[in-house]
């Protein structure tokens, strides 16, 4: 089982173009749900002052959307 952070939509739009080492930048996706979501990894690896707060997000397990199978013509 997987586990990811849960963002609210503020806090994707606050993590979004953001480091949050200092070569890595943060990449929130949707899932299943379509609920904003954050790596683990991501919230371990944090070592960015202003975004220490995603340390303290709830987890959940992660469900993946779907994928959309290649279009074809």
């Amino acid at each position: 089982m997987t586990y990811v952070g849960l963002l609210t939509e503020s806090q994707k739009n606050e993590l979004v173009g953001q480091l949050y080492d200092e070569d890595s930048y943060f990449n929130p996706i949707q899932d299943i749900n379509n609920d904003w979501i954050i790596s683990v990894e991501e919230i371990d690896q944090c070592v960015t002052l202003d975004f220490q707060w995603v340390k303290d997000l709830p987890l959940i397990e992660y469900i993946p959307k779907p994928e959309e199978p290649p279009h074809v013509d």
